[in-house]
């Protein structure tokens, strides 16, 4: 009886450990513990940094502005994977056993985890944060979401206004990042119609990125241009703790990551992007239309951000008609 009784207990704690695996203590409701007749959607975000939160609290403002009210609509179960593929696998895999509605995933590797989670089911999946779902083999099946596609003919603009001597960008990327990989090929591809050569270095995990960080400073770039890279934006300020001391500019993707530090960037707007995958999200809940019948969508618009204080250290002028239009980026 005694050993039974220590079987079980080694049972319930294991699926307890499970359900709660990548939560970071917030969540809104724990997938199969809400009210069978309130859909649950499952949240899967891949890690925490400002603009994944964006992401996700702009997807939330999506639901609730296309009529939905939580509580009644539906339900959520956040998780975060913490930049850990083998937590983002098993948190996509509690949704599926908890036959949630929908999952929303946060970044690529969120996004594949619940894909591969839901196809069985044939449980719809909306992501956001993926520069390119077709390199990442997400545009077919029931799933649909947002490109972040990041306006890299604008960046380079924008780096050329504001460095006019300028020979060469570095930049830092995952390997096997797909958003990653697709916009180093048309950095390299468009950098040189600007007069730029694109130096890059490669990491398999975050724990080398600063590493690649020094690497990068030692080869003389004239500064480094930020993608939307998890595993590098996760430790941006001690990169930025790095090229300050050189004197190297960096250049995010997006206001978080100006504010930040960075000096500027021709960058989307996260919340917006949230936004509109939110509204995705809410046809589908609604029964207005299937993740299969839509298409990804793209965020057209950009905005140019600037962070003065860092633009002030790293003695870059900006040119008046930049200056005029530019929003200030600082925390």
């Amino acid at each position: 009886m005694k050993k039974f009784l220590a079987m079980t207990m080694a049972v319930v704690l294991g699926m307890a450990a499970l359900t709660g695996c990548g939560s970071n203590g917030n969540d809104k409701a724990e997938g199969g513990s809400a009210n069978a007749d309130v859909p649950v959607i499952g949240i899967s975000q891949y890690g925490q940094h400002a603009s994944l939160d964006n992401c996700r609290e702009g997807f939330l403002l999506g639901l609730e502005e296309s009529g939905l009210v939580e509580g009644t609509d539906y339900a959520i179960d956040y998780q975060n994977a913490g930049f850990d593929d083998t937590i983002a696998m098993q948190i996509a895999q509690n949704f599926s056993a908890n036959n949630v509605a929908l999952m929303c995933a946060v970044a690529t590797p969120s996004a594949t985890a619940c894909y591969a989670a839901a196809e069985d089911k044939n449980i719809p999946v909306i992501f956001t944060a993926i520069t390119d779902p077709v390199q990442a083999k997400l545009d077919t099946g029931n799933i649909t979401g947002t490109s972040d596609k990041l306006p890299v003919e604008a960046q380079l603009e924008l780096i050329r206004a504001l460095q006019p001597d300028a020979k060469t960008i570095g930049i830092l990327y995952t390997t096997s990042e797909p958003n990653s990989v697709s916009a180093i090929a048309e950095y390299k591809e468009k950098g040189p119609a600007y007069g730029f050569t694109v130096e890059t270095i490669g990491v398999t995990q975050q724990a080398e990125v600063l590493q690649a960080a020094d690497s990068i400073i030692a080869k003389g770039v004239d500064c480094i241009s930020n993608l939307t890279d998890n595993n590098v934006v996760g430790v941006l300020p001690s990169i930025l703790e790095k090229t300050n001391d050189a004197g190297i500019p960096v250049y995010g993707s997006e206001i978080e990551q100006v504010k930040l530090g960075c000096v500027a960037s021709a960058g989307i707007d996260y919340i917006a992007l949230g936004k509109q995958t939110g509204a995705m999200a809410a046809k589908i809940l609604k029964g207005e239309a299937t993740a299969e019948e839509m298409p990804y969508e793209k965020i057209t618009s950009f905005d140019t951000y600037i962070n003065s204080g860092a633009v002030e250290e790293m003695g870059i002028t900006i040119p008046a008609d930049i200056a005029e239009k530019a929003i200030e980026a600082t925390n």
